[in-house]
Order: C-alpha cells, then sequence, then structure tokens
C-alpha cells in the first residue's frame, strides 16, 4: 500500500471518543425500558439519591471555595461601654446586621442562603446557624449560652441579646469569616500584640466549661470575638477570673 494510501486509511479512522459518565438516572432509564423489578428500580433510585446528594456536597465545597477566594470585609463598627456593679465593660463589635450585611450578599453571588433555628431548654439558648446551597446541601455550626443579663437588661431582652450574639458568631464562623478592627489610632493600638497558643486557647476553653462560665460571656469579659484573639499578656488575667469563679 502507498504512503498516500495509508494516510487516506488512518485518516478515515474514527476519533477515539471519551467515555461517557452514566449515571445512576440513566440506569434507571435504561432498567425501566427494559422491565427491571421493584427491587432493582429501588436499588436504582437510591443510588441516584446518593449520587445526587454528593454532587450537591461538592457543588458545596466548590461555592464555598469561591466565595473564601474573594472574602466580605466585615468592620467592628459599634463600640459598647457600659457600667455595672462588677464594673466597666468597654469593647468593639461588628452588629448582626454588618455581619449578615456583608456575609450574605458574598454568599448569594454563589448561590448558598442561610437561616437560623433558635432553641431554649432548661434556661440555655441555642441558636444554629444552616447554610443551604441551592443544590440542596447544608451544613450548620451550633452554639449554646445562658441569657445575656449584663447592663441591667430585663428577661426577655436578656433572650434577645444572647439570640443576636449567637446569630452573629453562628454565622461568622459558618462561613469562617471574622471581623475587623477598625483603623483609627485608638481601636487600631491592639494590632500586632501576640495572641495566646492553641493549647492556652483549648486550657481556657476547658477551664471556662469547668467553673461554670458561658463561652460568649467569657468573651465578653476580655473583650475579644474568639479566644485566640486574646493577646498572650492577658492570658493570666483569664485564668485568674475564672479561677475566681471557682470559689
Amino acid at each position: 500500500m502507498s504512503e498516500q494510501a495509508l494516510i487516506t486509511a488512518d485518516q478515515a479512522q474514527p476519533e477515539p471518543t471519551r467515555a461517557m459518565v452514566v449515571t445512576p438516572m440513566q440506569m434507571l432509564q435504561v432498567a425501566m425500558e427494559r422491565g427491571a423489578d421493584l427491587d432493582r428500580l429501588q436499588q436504582l433510585m437510591d443510588l441516584q439519591e446518593r449520587w445526587e446528594a454528593n454532587e450537591a456536597r461538592k457543588a458545596y465545597v466548590a461555592a464555598m471555595a469561591r466565595f473564601k477566594a474573594n472574602p466580605p470585609e466585615i468592620l467592628k463598627g459599634k463600640h459598647v461601654s457600659f457600667t455595672t456593679t462588677k464594673g466597666t465593660t468597654e469593647y468593639d463589635h461588628a452588629t448582626l446586621a454588618d455581619v449578615c450585611a456583608a456575609a450574605t450578599k458574598g454568599l448569594a453571588l454563589v448561590g448558598i442562603s442561610h437561616r437560623w433555628d433558635v432553641k431554649q431548654e432548661a434556661g440555655r439558648i441555642t441558636v444554629t446557624c444552616v447554610l443551604t446551597h441551592e443544590r440542596g446541601h447544608s451544613e450548620s455550626t451550633s452554639l449554646t449560652a445562658n441569657a445575656d443579663d449584663s447592663g441591667g437588661k430585663n428577661s426577655i431582652q436578656a433572650i434577645g441579646s444572647a439570640i443576636t450574639y449567637l446569630q452573629r458568631y453562628t454565622l461568622l464562623s459558618s462561613t469562617g469569616l471574622a471581623a475587623k478592627d477598625m483603623d483609627d489610632d485608638a481601636r487600631g493600638a491592639g494590632k500586632g500584640a501576640e495572641t495566646i497558643t492553641a493549647s492556652q486557647e483549648a486550657d481556657l476553653q476547658a477551664l471556662a466549661e469547668e467553673v461554670g462560665v458561658a463561652l460568649p460571656n467569657l468573651l465578653k469579659y476580655l473583650k475579644v470575638e474568639r479566644l485566640a484573639d486574646l493577646p498572650a499578656r492577658n492570658y493570666q488575667k483569664a485564668v485568674a477570673a475564672l479561677e475566681n469563679k471557682r470559689k
């Protein structure tokens, strides 16, 4: 055979096709056309549900990756100061409205919505933040605290304050976001300070639980949003305050 004939023959051969991914739904359709029994059809339907759930989970993970690639900025724009019989409490924080405005807009852009579930049992309030992707996969984060009776609040205000606090932090925790200090001299003075180690953070959490101090109350006392943000120089102060609760 001539060289030209070989080239012509080679060109006539069809290109190899890529293997097509067969979904459980396609398998189900084929099974129905072939008159498969109900047990076989049920197995394929269960397989389809698991396949859809896994695809939805992967879509959620991909969406969160896009969200975190360009995270919204949340500033601690509100300054709080009040005095009780125990002394003066003063700190900066981002309001729930600030957190929602920034976080939900960014989440919506990647197809994720959020909601909160609230439960109250034996005087304890639990708030769960649920993030749901448009394809159906959901993930949740829960936090529990006592009613916030600081600042002379009545019982209803104390419950509302705790719910708002927990809503803010469950949304931040679910999205992996953190509020940023305002960039003025007064509020930015603490930037760059060395913070406590992971081991010290774990010790404080364990000690707080041991002496019956709710984490949100401890954070408010220490004027930080997370224990990980506590300056190392204040570690012993935190331990001493918790030990005093033991007495």
